[in-house]
């Protein structure tokens, strides 16, 4: 299974609720023009090949219409009968004179409407897309968590060649795949690696956002991709986290540097570093505790395993990655600030997008920062974590097919 089938069917799980709302907003609004419908179907006989009398008034006995190409027998009525006509031109009854015979030809554009709902046929509703379809549509996103000036520029682009027209639901769905696919396409970028051994990959993010499996799942792929790699469990005042990096460690073959619990994360960090050159590793990745974007002491213990590291290669660390947890929706926003200012963050994975029907904070993210995008991550397992790709994404956001 490929990873976008994948993420269609994890990602957003709860998040088909953002299509949904898209197919409402165009339902709702949809345009009131009579459309084209048949009669009832009380009132037509399924005769597909020719036109039939109008059914009767309940106080007269229903026409019948005669078979071909030899007549029905004549039922003598109370009324004389009709002169017969020729069978070439044999037709149903007449109607009563008071109906002034005006349904004796049909209707053909009736027609249409009646197989269509015989068959289920029935026409996409559209909306004008005005200026309250577009407010409209702004909630929807603003709700979707891409943020009040990310949902404003993408409707405004939305509207341009559009405004005016009657749109369905689909074509909404896929202009706003491709103008969130715009967006993302810039950040859209794989982590970079450098000729520089070890190449030092921070890992950052507050309680909970998923780095330790982040890091699990990238040492495995780096290894799996020939890289020998080295991973220091930096979370030294959490046990479960150092437990928790060994046993991915153990998966993916890469060994797990670890200190007493409570010790310097900082001095771990320095001696992981020590280890990683004498052995040539190709990567060093640091797993760090988790931080919340309020505590200053623990921000300033992280600007302290920066410093550190810089003592013995001042380009480390090479790569700072910044884990974020989709389901923190906003959040994330004011994470990435305050990241930036202490460990100079070069690139963002978003985690838990199975989890959130608001997958939207990334195009905000993107919008906001154009911080590289390297990966995002839909369940636990080991390949639930893939490069970025912003088309897949966009559409998936969308709920639309491949």
């Amino acid at each position: 299974m490929s990873f976008f089938k994948k993420m269609r069917e994890k990602m957003f799980r709860s998040s088909d609720r953002l299509s949904d709302e898209l197919d409402a907003l165009v339902e709702e609004g949809a345009s009131t023009e009579p459309a084209e419908t048949g009669p009832e179907m009380d009132e037509a006989p399924l005769i597909l090949d020719r036109p039939v009398a109008p059914a009767p008034r309940p106080a007269e006995p229903p026409a019948t219409v005669a078979p071909e190409p030899e007549p029905a027998p004549a039922r003598a009525p109370a009324p004389p009968p009709p002169a017969p006509l020729p069978d070439r031109d044999r037709r149903a009854p007449e109607p009563p004179p008071e109906d002034g015979g005006r349904d004796r030809e049909p209707e053909p554009e009736r027609r249409p409407g009646f197989f269509g709902r015989m068959f289920g046929q029935t026409e996409e509703p559209r909306r004008i897309l005005d200026d309250a379809m577009l407010e409209s549509l702004e909630e929807v996103l603003i709700q979707a968590d891409m943020g009040v000036e990310t949902a404003l520029r993408v409707t405004a682009n939305i509207a341009e060649g559009r405004y005016g027209r009657r749109v369905s639901s689909r074509e909404i769905k896929e202009a706003l795949a491709s103008e969130i696919a715009r967006i993302l396409e810039p950040v859209a970028r794989p982590m970079p690696l450098y000729p520089s051994r070890p190449q030092v990959v921070l890992v950052v993010g507050v309680n909970g956002s998923g780095k330790t499996t982040t890091i699990g799942k990238l040492a495995s792929q780096f290894r799996a991709a020939g890289k020998s790699v080295v991973i220091a469990a930096g979370d030294t005042f959490r046990a479960a986290a150092v437990e928790q990096l060994q046993v991915w460690g153990r998966r993916a073959g890469v060994p797990v540097l670890t200190a007493p619990e409570g010790s310097d994360p900082a001095s771990l960090a320095f001696d992981a570093m020590t280890k990683a050159q004498a052995e040539g590793a190709d990567l060093l990745m640091i797993d760090t505790a988790g931080r919340l974007q309020n505590r200053t002491d623990l921000m300033e213990e992280l600007s302290k395993i920066v410093r550190v590291i810089r003592k013995k290669d001042p380009d480390a660390p090479h790569n700072t990655l910044l884990v974020l947890d989709a389901t923190t929706g906003q959040n994330a926003l004011s994470q990435v600030e305050i990241f930036r200012k202490l460990a100079d963050v070069s690139g963002l994975v978003m985690t838990k997008l199975d989890g959130t029907a608001k997958g939207g904070v990334l195009v905000a993210l993107a919008d906001r920062f154009g911080l590289p995008i390297h990966a995002i991550g839909v369940g636990e397992q080991i390949d639930d974590l893939a490069p970025f790709d912003p088309d897949e994404f966009a559409r998936a956001l969308m709920g639309l097919d491949d």
